[in-house]
């Protein structure tokens, strides 16, 4: 098997700027529909002094430190095209959220004291949406190159873990 060609950490790291609000967005959607409250950031403030410091921790969090992560460590283990290494990791988010995070905000182990199984499922979609996003971010890049006869035409140029360095090949017909 060949070995993952290292990450571009600035297109994982746009993906983290667009899944997070992404994420924030569709928790704040699934909650009432749920019947649940999950304001992380207003959790995370409660513990860090603050709607705005929780809010701060939320976007370093999603759009700095995780995508950071998933670049330097994660994408070497995770199976998969970019999509799919994404959402494993974003598997792998929920699960330490569920089972170390939430009881330290005093939402208890897997969210028992905030809505139980709904918000265990609402906490799930969140962080599917946002690993997905994260590793379609990884996953093309469209730049514009010239065929034999010189014209310009878009290119898909895989960027992330696990894809091809080159474009296809293009044929003169």
């Amino acid at each position: 098997m060949k070995p993952k060609s290292k990450p571009n950490l600035s297109v994982v790291l746009v993906g983290g700027l667009l899944a997070t609000p992404a994420m924030t967005v569709l928790m704040y959607m699934l909650a009432p529909v749920f019947g649940i409250n999950t304001d992380i950031v207003a959790m995370l403030g409660e513990v860090l002094g603050g709607w705005k410091m929780g809010m701060l921790i939320h976007i370093l969090n999603g759009a700095v430190i995780f995508p950071a992560i998933f670049a330097f460590l994660f994408y070497r283990f995770l199976p998969g095209p970019p999509i799919v290494e994404g959402i494993g990791f974003g598997l792998v988010l929920w699960l330490t959220s569920q089972a170390i995070v939430m009881p330290i905000m005093g939402a208890g182990f897997f969210s028992a004291r905030i809505g139980g199984l709904k918000a265990v499922i609402a906490s799930l979609l969140g962080h599917a949406v946002y690993g997905g996003l994260l590793g379609l971010a990884c996953l093309v890049q469209f730049l514009a190159q010239e065929d034999s006869a010189g014209r310009t035409v878009p290119a898909v140029v895989p960027l992330c873990p696990n894809t091809a360095r080159s474009a296809p090949k293009r044929s003169r017909f």
